[in-house]
């Protein structure tokens, strides 16, 4: 079995408008189709709108320039209720023409440029409720130690009622998909950090391991994802079997 290695990535140190950041975020929209990443991340979020009659409250986290939440909005908002999204970012990515996309579909939209250990670290709101019916990640928390990991999740638990993530799968498969990312077009940055991330990925119950839920008030999903990704999907249990 691959042990976990987490390395620092080329382009988690770019500037937001290094030439080859904004290459590779191009990459990782081609990377992402060959990976599923959306038609994973819709079924996890689908429980999610069942039985709603009010606006849907979605957070995601490590949102990039909002591109592949843009994918996911066009291909559900004639089902969904209406949502009110938000993107959190270290960078501020976003273009005005995603922004104008997302107010076509009658998404509210707001955008966080945020480290997201500040904003998982910050004192929950009082209200009730859970701030975000949705949290919702792509390829991310395996950017993150085992040492970081509890705190991030226990704030992303503190702050929702579902959430998901869909991450690199730590397999041989994926490994050598890594190696193979040059064929659908990608930068030498991309091929290189794509096999970090492998590197940095999970599999098995990894992430269940470590998402805090002492009262068993949660119901918890992980497992492969096709041949590239892992996903997983924590859901309370006061929300409704998923």
């Amino acid at each position: 079995m691959l042990p976990r290695t987490v390395t620092h990535e080329i382009l988690d140190g770019l500037a937001e408008n290094d030439p080859h950041a904004r290459r590779a975020r191009r990459d990782l929209r081609r990377v992402n189709r060959f990976m599923g990443t959306r038609s994973i991340l819709m079924r996890a979020m689908q429980p999610a709108a069942e039985g709603h009659d009010r606006t849907l409250r979605v957070l995601e986290l490590g949102a990039g320039d909002g591109s592949l939440m843009l994918r996911i909005a066009q291909r559900m908002a004639p089902s969904w209720p209406a949502v009110e999204l938000t993107l959190l970012d270290r960078q501020s990515l976003l273009e005005t023409a995603t922004r104008a996309a997302y107010a076509k579909l009658g998404w509210s939209l707001q955008t966080l440029a945020l480290d997201v250990l500040d904003w998982c670290s910050a004192p929950t709101s009082s209200d009730p409720f859970p701030q975000w019916d949705v949290i919702v990640t792509n390829l991310f928390l395996h950017h993150f130690s085992a040492a970081q990991l509890p705190a991030l999740l226990s704030g992303i638990r503190a702050r929702c009622t579902l959430f998901a993530a869909c991450e690199p799968r730590r397999a041989i498969v994926a490994l050598i998909g890594s190696h193979l990312t040059g064929a659908i077009g990608a930068s030498a940055l991309t091929r290189h950090d794509a096999v970090l991330s492998v590197h940095a990925g999970f599999r098995a119950h990894e992430l269940s391991a470590v998402w805090p839920d002492e009262h068993r008030e949660w119901r918890l999903q992980e497992r492969r994802a096709g041949l590239f990704c892992h996903l997983f999907r924590a859901r309370r249990l006061a929300a409704g079997p998923a």
